[in-house]
This record gives structure tokens, sequence and C-alpha cells, in this order.
């Protein structure tokens, strides 16, 4: 009997924002440990919450880049349980009352993982709904060694969103695609740095199987320890066939908590779940409700940038690009800005991107150090498409661009690399080249077409290579009539 899968995610992001949920303490990742910390994120007696508004705003953004319906009024709660990393023993959350439902997240064909078959990546434009994003605070950071663990609390009260999904997912890289474009949409509305290795996204799967055609699930087990978008691929590529194994020989699937190991490639039990846990929600007493419509979701709203799909499609539409090259340049939004600002000088949007994609990334693949100005790919579009230099000298001009950072057309006046487009002085020189060619120009008249290329050596050579071999063309075509 043939099997599916059937995924859900929460994930969790951390809201960049300069303070805490709930205290003024900094929000700030790699401090020394323990001095970000207040009575309020170390949950003192008598300590009194304030909601940060700046971490609200920029949870109700993401729900709108997400298509969220956004509630006029929410709540926070308190959701009690005991564990070292939460102090008060208890979280202050939401509930009932979330700021953001619905929704959902648009696979796109650059976030399937690149080994994939086209197959998987024909799912792109599929939607995975949303349930909801609720905005709580993070809880400190544990750390274990041989005979003890210690509290790192700089963590604890960090606004931190949760962005929990439909099951609509059925494979690993289904799984994959969707956590990179909702970290990608992330990135670009600078909700989050989303750095999965710093904790500032993190990510808990459940993943069921079930007959192929049937309608309920099955039961589900919750995966944990996933450090990595490709992680949770890996271990969704491990768990499904073991779940699939299991029932294939009539086992039955525990609901139950397991580890992946991602150096061992497997998922280890940590616990069975054999009850849900009783959180004993409440309304939290120290905090009052809040109003969206009384101009949070307004300011929310100018803060929405243009999403990686909208700019694709842009740069495709207005500038003629490829699929491949709108994918490459939008995927990034500091490299897609850079785009953008180089096309302030020009209106030669495909030279652009090539000498971007094909030669300025290969040598800078750090988005986070640019150090060429954006204008400079522009001026030396202008000079390829205005045919003052040709693309062979356009290769010489980037690679002393490169490494000197000079502006392109220093570079051409300087090295005298300005191309010969004056027609009388070309007509010359055409002229010689048919003069001391006889054998070509009769093997040109008799048919054979390529005979030209040695007139155009010829004139090339004579203007040490900078006459414009478009003119050239016209002019030898024209007098060999």
């Amino acid at each position: 009997m043939p099997y599916e899968a059937v995924i859900g995610l929460e994930v969790h992001v951390q809201v960049k924002t300069n303070t805490k949920m709930f205290c003024g303490c900094k929000n700030e990742y790699g401090g020394e440990v323990n001095t970000h910390v207040c009575p309020v994120c170390l949950g003192l007696p008598g300590a009194l919450p304030t909601p940060n508004e700046q971490a609200i705003v920029k949870t109700i953004a993401a729900g709108l880049m997400l298509g969220c319906d956004i509630a006029p009024i929410c709540k926070f709660d308190r959701k009690h349980y005991f564990y070292p990393d939460m102090p008060k023993n208890y979280q202050i959350t939401q509930f009932d009352l979330p700021l953001c439902l619905n929704g959902g997240v648009l696979l796109e064909k650059f976030s399937f993982p690149k080994d994939v078959q086209k197959e998987e990546q024909a799912l792109a434009g599929k939607k995975v709904r949303l349930t909801r994003i609720h905005l709580e605070e993070d809880v400190a950071k544990s750390f274990h060694f041989e005979d003890q663990s210690g509290i790192d609390f700089n963590r604890a009260g960090t606004p931190l969103m949760e962005i929990v999904s439909e099951a609509d997912m059925a494979t690993p890289e289904e799984a994959f695609a969707y956590l990179t474009t909702l970290r990608q949409i992330m990135v670009y509305g600078d909700i989050s740095d989303a750095d999965m290795e710093k904790g500032q996204m993190r990510c808990d799967v459940n993943v069921s199987v079930r007959p192929v055609g049937q309608k309920e699930f099955g039961t589900k087990c919750e995966l944990k320890n996933l450090n990595s978008i490709s992680g949770v691929r890996r271990a969704l590529q491990y768990e499904i066939p073991r779940q699939i194994e299991v029932v294939s020989k009539g086992g039955i699937i525990r609901q139950e908590t397991r580890r992946w190991d991602d150096a061992a490639g497997q998922t280890f039990l940590m616990r069975i779940k054999e009850n849900a846990n009783d959180y004993r929600y409440f309304p939290e007493p120290d905090l009052l409700p809040v109003r969206t419509d009384c101009g949070l979701k307004a300011e929310a709203e100018t803060m929405i940038p243009e999403l990686p799909s909208q700019k694709k499609a842009r740069f495709m539409q207005t500038y003629g690009l490829s699929d491949y090259q709108a994918e490459v340049l939008a995927q990034e939004r500091p490299l897609a800005d850079y785009y953008d600002e180089a096309l302030k000088t020009s209106i030669q949007g495909v030279l652009i991107a090539n000498y971007i994609i094909n030669d300025f990334l290969a040598t800078n693949p750090d988005l986070t150090n640019l150090p060429i100005p954006a204008s400079h790919f522009g001026e030396l579009a202008e000079l390829v498409g205005s045919a003052k230099i040709n693309s062979k000298q356009a290769k010489e001009v980037l690679l002393e661009m490169f490494s000197s950072h000079q502006s392109p057309l220093s570079i051409v006046q300087e090295k005298g690399l300005e191309q010969v487009t004056d027609l009388a002085e070309l007509e010359i020189f055409c002229d010689e080249a048919l003069a001391a060619n006889e054998r070509s120009v009769a093997d040109y008249k008799s048919g054979k077409m390529g005979a030209i290329n040695a007139l155009k050596g010829y004139v090339m050579k004579k203007t040490k290579g900078q006459a414009n071999p478009g003119v050239i063309d016209e002019i030898l075509k024209r007098k060999l009539i």
C-alpha cells in the first residue's frame, strides 16, 4: 500500500528590535553571558511587564506580508510550565486572541533545493496555509556541560513570533521550500535576521504518514533539534521512511517527541506524549488588551517592502531579464537593492545583470561587502550600450574596476580604450583593408561570406582594437557590393 506524508511546521522567529519584549533590556545576540538582564526578564517578584510597541508593529507587518488577517484587538496570556529557562514558571504569550490569523506562504521555484527533480520544482506556486502568528517572549538559553548545566538569561524575554502552518506539506522538499521562502520574507521585511545558527529562527516539525487517498491524519511525531533548513529536510528524509516502514509491517506509530541527530542521520525517542499538555492558560493580568486599529496596523503597512517574487516579476517585465537572472538578483535584498541602484545610471538592464551575476558575484559572494559602487556597473553598461567600448574591452575595464575601484569612464580614458566611431576615419581604414586583401575581397564576392572576417581583422589591427565592429561590418558590406 502506498503511503504519503503529512507535514506541518511551527516556526519561531525572533523579532529584530532594540529592546526585549516586556522590558528595556538590550535585544542583542552575542553579549557577555547574563549581562542584558533585569528584574522583569529574570522573573523577580513584583516586576511588571511593559509591551514593546516595535515588536507588535513588526509582527503585524509580518502578518501583512503573509496575507494574514490582523486582529483589531489582541491580548496576552500566561502559559504555565516549569523549566529552568523560564524563571517565572510561566511564559507571556498569546492564546485565543493572537495578532494574526490565516494567511499563507507561496512556495517559490527558487526556494526548492537545487538538486531536486523538475517535477518537484513544478510545485512552485503551491500555497501552504497558515493557522496563526502570535507574539510571545523567548526563553533563556540552556548550556549543558559534563556534570552541570548553565543558563544565559540574555535571550529570555526576546520578542518571538510563532508562525504555525497547516499540515499542507507532503515532502521534505516542500518543507525546505516553505522555510526558505518564509526566512526570505522575514529578512526582506527587516522583521528578523532569521539566522538559524544564532537561534533567531527555530523550527519544530510535526509529521505523520497515511495511506494515499485517506483523509484522516495518522499519528504525528514531533521532531526537535533542527538547526538548519537543510537539517529539517534531512530529518524528514529519514523520519518519513521510518514511519512508513513501521506501519507497513503492521506496527503502530506512537505520539512522541523525537530528537534529530544530524551526525548520526537518525531521529531518536525523547519522550512519549500520551496526553496533551495542560498549560493552564489565562489572560495576563498585568497587561491590557492591545488595539491594532488605532495606528499600529497603519504603521506596519508603511514597512511592507517589495517582496522577492514581486521584484523578480518587475525585473523581468521592466528590464527584460531572463527567469534565471531575475531569480538570482531577487533572492537576497542587498543584491536586489544593489541592482536597482545600478539602474539609476543606465537603462541597460540585461547588460548590468550579466556583469553583476557573471563577473562580480563570482569573485564577491559576500553580499554584506559590496566594495564596487553600483553606479559603476550602470556606467559600464552605458559605455557598451552606446558603442563607446566593445564587449572585449568591457572585460578589461571590469578587471581594472575590481582591482582599483576606479569608475569605468576614468579607466577607459586613462587606457585610451574608447572605440573609434568616426565614420570618415573608419572609411579610410576599410579602403586600406580592401586594397591590401584582394584575395579576401574576391572570395567574399564569390560567395565565401566568412572572408569578410579577414578584412575586419585588418581594420581592428590598424585601430589597435578600438574600432566599432558593428560599424566596420556595415562599411565593408556596403563597399563590397
